[in-house]
């Protein structure tokens, strides 16, 4: 073969193959512009309050119960009594706060509707610099594995049914370090009765 054929050849194939490198990178450079951005992760508490200090749920149905950090910066149960908090649920609760992620946001939905005119919980959050965030739970989604709530920008959203759940054990088992028992109620020892004395037989005169 010559070499005037060969070099047509070598020349041919730079081309070539230039070609598909400039095509390529094309497509990639118009792919990358035209795909969807990718979704930015939202919180129900936001980080940027800081840590929280003072955990309170109420139910509708009466029940509440409220830990919070004392002087001493462990956690203390003040209500439904005022008592040492075994200090790992407060903490997985924190934990379990400032991750649990906004699935959805509901514009324009009726409160009453998802139960959030009279919401089934409320979960209110302090933290160390006073500020304070409120959260209502309505009702269970109908897909069964989110609530609907109302966030603390007044936004209906949803949220992770399992995430709240876990929230709600506070609630369900509030965290005393020891099991409070309840104070003996004193009774009244009764008194002896008292036992009749036996009756004095009396001797019958015999007849004559």
């Amino acid at each position: 073969m010559r070499r005037s054929t060969l070099a047509y050849l070598l020349a041919l194939l730079i081309a070539v193959g230039a070609y598909y490198f400039v095509n390529n990178r094309k497509e990639t450079t118009e792919n990358a512009a035209t795909a969807e951005p990718t979704e930015a992760i939202v919180y129900l508490f936001n980080a940027e309050d800081g840590v929280p200090s003072s955990i309170r749920i109420e139910a509708k149905t009466g029940e509440t119960v409220e830990v919070a950090k004392n002087a001493d910066n462990a956690w203390a149960l003040i209500q439904p009594l005022k008592a040492s908090a075994d200090q790992s649920a407060p903490e997985a609760a924190v934990s379990q706060l400032t991750t649990l992620q906004i699935e959805d946001t509901i514009p324009n939905l009726d409160l009453e509707v998802v139960g959030l005119n009279d919401p089934e919980y409320a979960i209110i959050v302090r933290y160390s610099d006073k500020v304070e965030r409120k959260v209502a739970i309505g009702v269970i989604t109908p897909t069964e594995n989110g609530y609907y709530a109302l966030s603390p920008s007044g936004d209906v959203v949803i949220v992770d049914k399992a995430s709240i759940d876990s929230l709600l054990n506070l609630l369900r088992n509030p965290p005393y370090l020891e099991t409070p028992t309840p104070s003996p109620v004193p009774t009244e020892t009764p008194l002896p009765s008292s036992t009749p004395e036996p009756a004095t037989p009396t001797s019958t005169a015999s007849a004559p």
